[in-house]
């Protein structure tokens, strides 16, 4: 890679690259180069994580839809033993039932025996002797009586035997509805252990995604890492006056734009309207730390309310000190009719806001910032901007950052003004890239 064969020619100190046989012009747009090639590479790798964050998603989806698949095949298996088992039971009583009925057909059978056989003897008694000994309508009444007795235990067999049909019958459905149950509870084994097979395929791929999208993740870290370097040196190559050119201007608002995603033209019409670009960074000192007093800069006449005593100053004295500043002859914006003064550098910052994107800033330079340097300031205009919502809504977010996140009607002219700087620098910089 083209920064593999810069650095082979670089001299590399503790986060910076000197780069001894390149002008700065040179160097700089060697980095561009390098800084466009590891941008594509973080774009190809978000490209990739959000391929393999979809292939997570799906995986992760279908090892839910397997795992509630078999939960519900273990309940079903459940389900069906236990009607099984109940079955069995149903089963067990309609044999015990079978058996009685085959007993109580025996002892029918063995009731009709005798009575035939007695009926029989009474047929083979010789009439004189029946005559004899009881009488002639006594023996045909005994005779009616075992005939009909015949009948009703013949109807009793009958009925018995009709029962053993039926208890075999149902004894045979049982049997069957059984086996179909026990059928039933192999093919949902067997559903579930493919289930669990492809729930571990799943599991063993969602790994792997896992396993790769980590992967992706600390390249794009590495990467990230890479051209977060390259901007910084960039950044530093800038190298422009406290005033700049339009054309050293434009060149640095490109470099924040690109950076923050806020368009060029509104960090150049912002840094106009605050301080024409860092020509007009304030017209008073503070003077008494403690009330915020301070006197204007070209008469010294005495003012209050230079700089908030509490939320301010000590910010500023830290700012002023981290700089090599005098904080008593630095000068800041002088108080409006309402309010505080105490705006410092090209971007206007109050100290305490300057504090809360100290970091940010830091981040994005490579270096400690200072408000007071056309760079850094325009760095914290466009993270501001950007925290403000300009990449949405211009207009709002550049009247936050005049007055906050309220603001009353007479204050539009500070944003109407800011967008009409914006549409003709759009033309400038039509003009500049011819």
């Amino acid at each position: 890679m083209l920064f593999a064969v810069l650095l082979a020619s670089a001299l590399i100190l503790p986060g910076l690259f000197v780069f001894a046989a390149l002008s700065p012009s040179e160097e700089r747009t060697q980095l561009e180069e390098e800084l466009k090639k590891l941008e594509e590479q973080i774009a190809a790798y978000d490209q990739k994580l959000d391929m393999s964050a979809k292939e997570k998603k799906t995986l992760e989806n279908r090892i839910y839809t397997l795992r509630n698949t078999i939960k519900k095949l273990d309940l079903q298996i459940y389900q069906s033993n236990i009607l099984i088992d109940d079955l069995g039971l149903q089963i067990d009583d309609t044999e015990e039932s079978i058996e009685q009925t085959t007993l109580q057909i025996e002892k029918a059978r063995d009731r009709l025996a005798l009575i035939i056989r007695t009926i029989d003897e009474e047929d083979q008694r010789p009439l004189l002797g029946v005559l004899l000994s009881e009488g002639f309508s006594e023996f045909f009444d005994n005779l009616a009586s075992l005939e009909a007795l015949n009948i009703d235990n013949q109807k009793l067999l009958e009925d018995i035997k009709s029962m053993k049909i039926y208890l075999e019958d149902e004894k045979a459905s049982l049997d069957e509805e059984r086996e179909g149950m026990e059928k039933q509870v192999t093919v949902q084994t067997l559903q579930r252990q493919q289930s669990a097979s492809a729930k571990s395929e799943e599991e063993r791929l969602l790994r792997l995604t896992e396993a790769e999208y980590q992967k992706f993740l600390k390249q794009r870290e590495q990467t990230q890492l890479q051209a977060q370097q390259i901007r910084s040196r960039i950044f530093e190559l800038i190298g422009v006056p406290e005033a700049p050119t339009f054309g050293e201007a434009y060149e640095i608002a490109k470099f924040v734009g690109t950076a923050t995603g806020v368009r060029p033209a509104l960090v150049l019409a912002v840094l106009t309207q605050e301080s024409n670009i860092g020509k007009n960074v304030g017209q008073c000192y503070l003077k008494v730390p403690s009330t915020g007093a301070g006197v204007v800069a070209y008469n010294g006449k005495q003012i209050d309310r230079v700089m908030n005593p509490t939320r301010d100053v000590p910010h500023f004295l830290k700012i002023t000190a981290s700089s090599g500043r005098d904080p008593y002859s630095t000068p800041v914006s002088c108080p409006m009719s309402i309010g505080w003064g105490g705006a410092m550098g090209p971007a206007q910052f109050i100290p305490s806001t300057w504090a809360l994107y100290e970091q940010k800033i830091a981040a994005a330079a490579g270096h400690t910032p200072d408000p007071w340097n056309i760079a850094d300031a325009f760095m914290a205009s466009g993270l501001y901007l950007k925290d403000l919502g300009a990449q949405s809504n211009e207009f709002n977010a550049v009247m936050k950052y005049f007055s906050g996140a309220s603001w009353s009607k007479w204050e539009e002219f500070y944003g109407r003004s800011v967008l009409s700087i914006a549409t003709q620098y759009e033309s400038d910089i039509a003009e500049l890239e011819k």
